[in-house]
């Protein structure tokens, strides 16, 4: 029995020493654990803290639309989905600036840039669509005039109605950019690379055919020239979305994206000469973000609102002669969330 006996002692040992090894072993996983949670709490806190930090400076720093709409009662009702439709407006240097075009009122202003940003419900997608600034048109409460004349007119509010009317659609967020922020975007971004379609010289630039990489002086003068082409506006708009869809590229890239100190450097650089409505603020952006987290360069696409030429006008004014097939037929596919059709039908001349 005393060899049993000792056996069994042995055998008690090394199960309690197993046990104890055991329990080490779940104390040491604890201890990892407990770190990496620890870790990950401390990266969210700080995510999280440089999060608020960049949505207060572009609340702090960008300006607010006071009354970026018309009133309720001329508006178009709300579409039944959940695309999403948001103007952008680049205003030039001859009139008021930045922070007098926010607050909505009329003055000397005009925009020479109008894109209309239609984000179709899925988010598989970003359409830019261009409007020719000398595109004549009814302006409500005005009578005929080319469509930049609203902003002087009106202000933001009658810029917005004008186009509101002409699409049938209702806008759900409104910017006005200042064209010193495409400047200061490019810089933020160390530089905008773009493939140039036609070359041309303009503002102490030069702009071979092909890919360049610009910088904010460069960037400026490409997307305000007109002078130098043969079509005017029309190559205009052209460079300014092959410009904004080579910046919504870069913005997208990982090397953006995972860069805290650029990000932070673009908010805090191009803020100041943004004007939003007042329910575009960091939060709604950062939701829109969001919802657009799968979308990359590729899935931007870029077209100019078909016209009818040029032409004059009654007082004599040379202007764009508006397509009102082509509008109709936009704003219903704006409405019916099936711009994208619309868009592969047009070929060559949706890009």
């Amino acid at each position: 029995m005393g060899r049993v006996d000792e056996v069994m002692d042995r055998a008690s040992d090394e199960g309690r020493e197993a046990e104890r090894r055991r329990r080490r072993r779940r104390r040491t996983a604890l201890r990892v654990v407990g770190v990496l949670v620890a870790v990950f709490a401390v990266l969210v806190l700080v995510a999280g803290t440089y999060l608020v930090n960049l949505g207060h400076a572009f609340d702090s720093r960008s300006h607010r639309i006071e009354q970026a709409f018309p009133a309720e009662a001329s508006r178009p009702a709300a579409a039944d989905n959940a695309a999403t439709n948001l103007l952008l407006l680049g205003s030039d240097s001859r009139g008021a600036t930045t922070s007098e075009a926010g607050k909505g009122d009329a003055s000397d202003q005009r925009s020479d840039t109008l894109i209309w940003v239609h984000i179709p419900a899925d988010r598989k997608r970003v359409y830019l669509m261009s409007v020719l600034r000398d595109t004549w048109v009814d302006i409500p409460g005005h009578g005929k005039a080319k469509i930049n004349a609203a902003l002087a007119d009106g202000g933001i509010p009658l810029a917005a109605q004008t186009l509101e009317q002409l699409f049938g659609v209702r806008l759900d967020h409104i910017a006005l950019i200042d064209f010193e922020g495409f400047k200061a975007a490019t810089d933020a971004l160390g530089g905008v690379t773009v493939d140039v379609p036609v070359a041309f010289s303009a503002r102490g630039h030069t702009f071979p055919k092909g890919r360049q990489t610009l910088d904010g002086d460069a960037a400026l003068a490409f997307v305000r020239e007109r002078n130098a082409f043969t079509d005017g506006d029309y190559q205009r708009v052209r460079d300014q979305q092959i410009f904004l869809k080579a910046v919504l590229g870069q913005v997208l890239s990982v090397g953006t994206l995972t860069n805290p100190v650029r990000i932070n450097e673009l908010v805090d650089r191009v803020s100041p000469f943004v004007s939003v409505d007042t329910t575009l603020d960091a939060t709604a952006m950062a939701g829109l973000a969001l919802s657009l987290n799968g979308v990359r360069a590729g899935d931007v696409r870029s077209f100019t609102l078909p016209t009818r030429g040029t032409g004059t006008s009654a007082d004599g004014q040379s202007i764009v002669v508006a397509d009102t097939a082509a509008i109709d037929a936009v704003g219903k596919a704006m409405r019916e969330d099936t711009l994208g059709t619309w868009v592969a039908a047009h070929g060559t001349s949706a890009r």
